[in-house]
């Protein structure tokens, strides 16, 4: 049914905007999980998993502890089958049942004509295409549903394509003599990073995650991770990050008598294709001049964000509102993505002030008509003459988060009016609500032009 018809019966109806590619990560990270069960596991888009337990089942108490558990692991409801070979327990995971030959036809998944040809000709369920002739159903009804009702049958193989999971990006040294100075340690970590970009650029993807596991000779670990706003491969940042971090820890990195192993980890990468920095042209000049300028700034957040903490180094990014006080939200700095803001400046779009008075501050207005603009104003104590008025640019109260939906009364409309006083100054006010709205409308002054 329509979301709409879907409220009306259940007005407390939680929905989520449909993430497809979101499935397929979350597809990804349950398969890879599942490989602690078995080695042969494969993906069955958009919301399935094959499992081959064959061997594996007696390592886990049998079957059926083997699925106990691996159903607890995904953390979701699921519904499973067991069968001998993938295509029948897919059939079966899918539609139900216990025995393949009770399965409905639309267990074969062929196009809706040819499942209403079939129950046309009275075959209902699989075990009535089993009793009848192969050549004969080919004829009628194509030979891929043959295909499969055999794959089912098991009479036809159906082999898996495991999901076979990337090996973890890591380095590792060991120490012949346990190493105490701060020095021979940042040497030994460059060397690792180093190592760590040549497994990185062969996969075409770079690092935004970087942990540095430090190992005493004493059994002791220390563990200092940095992130980065964009993905790289190239050492020289990373190692300034660990260094600001390194410079930054309450607790001063102490040795002890040394340390016997240094392990690297890149847990966070991103796909990042190979740049060409220097070109002849003038053009491509000027784009990786650009790209630099990004790289610099992004690797100054990074720095800034590594020694003040990431949450002190916030970014604006735009909000999916058109309500000034909402269009924009801060976010920390270092794990964002820069995104491109809406152009407000087009021919068709009124100038907004840079400057915004959170919250908007109220004022005293004078209009001559009633939905005219103000002639005169107070703000601060102070009375401000307009010399000069544009708009209303009208903005209609977001009716959409409301559970009464469009109704007259629920929510007031904003009139944003730019004005210049006489001394030249520029405001943007804000006229709450309009007179077939509410008796006294609120005047406020939202914003400052520069």
């Amino acid at each position: 049914m329509s979301l709409a018809d879907a409220r009306a019966h259940c007005p407390d109806l939680a929905t989520m905007a449909h993430d497809p590619e979101g499935d397929v990560r979350a597809l990804d990270h349950l398969a890879n999980r599942m490989i602690r069960f078995t080695p042969l596991v494969a993906s069955d888009p958009p919301d399935g998993l094959l499992l081959d337990i064959t061997g594996a089942a007696h390592l886990f108490g049998g079957e059926q502890a083997l699925v106990a558990q691996a159903m607890a692991e995904t953390g979701l409801s699921t519904r499973h089958a067991l069968a001998d070979h993938a295509a029948a327990a897919r059939a079966l995971a899918r539609y139900g049942g216990s025995d393949v030959l009770a399965l409905p036809v639309a267990a074969l998944e062929l196009p809706e004509e040819a499942l209403s040809g079939l129950r046309r000709a009275g075959l209902y369920r699989l075990g009535d295409l089993a009793r009848r002739s192969m050549a004969g159903l080919a004829t009628r009804f194509g030979e891929e549903a043959v295909a499969r009702l055999r794959a089912i049958l098991g009479d036809l193989p159906s082999p898996l394509a495991p999901c076979v999971p990337l090996a973890p990006i890591r380095a590792h040294v060991r120490f012949a003599e346990p190493v105490a100075r701060t020095c021979d340690v940042l040497k030994a970590m460059e060397a690792l990073l180093i190592d760590a970009a040549g497994q990185m650029e062969a996969r075409r993807i770079g690092g935004r995650c970087f942990v540095v596991m430090l190992e005493r000779c004493d059994g002791v670990r220390r563990r200092l991770m940095v992130e980065t706003g964009q993905p790289t491969r190239d050492p020289t940042p990373v190692m300034r990050l660990f260094t600001e971090r390194i410079e930054t820890l309450a607790d001063p990195l102490n040795p002890g008598f040394g340390f016997d192993a240094i392990g690297l980890a890149v847990p966070g990468t991103e796909p990042l294709a190979a740049l060409q920095p220097d070109m002849a042209n003038e053009r491509a000049s000027n784009r990786a001049s650009e790209s630099a300028q990004a790289d610099s700034i992004a690797e100054l957040i990074d720095r800034l964000s590594t020694r003040l903490g990431p949450d002190n180094v916030l970014r604006l990014t735009p909000v999916d509102s058109h309500i000034p006080e909402r269009a924009q939200s801060l976010m920390p700095a270092s794990g964002q993505i820069a995104v491109s803001w809406p152009a407000f400046n087009q021919a068709n779009a009124p100038p907004r002030p840079l400057l915004l008075l959170d919250p908007p501050q109220p004022i005293t207005a004078i209009a001559s008509v009633p939905d005219g603009p103000p002639q005169r104003f107070r703000w601060r104590g102070r009375l401000h003459t307009v010399a000069h008025a544009e708009g209303p640019e009208r903005l209609a109260p977001e009716w959409w988060r409301q559970m009464e939906g469009h109704l007259p009364g629920h929510g007031l409309t904003r009139d944003y009016y730019r004005v210049e006083d006489a001394e030249g100054c520029r405001f943007w006010l804000l006229r709450h609500g309009l007179f077939d709205e509410r008796r006294d409308p609120a005047w406020y002054i939202h914003g400052l032009f520069a």
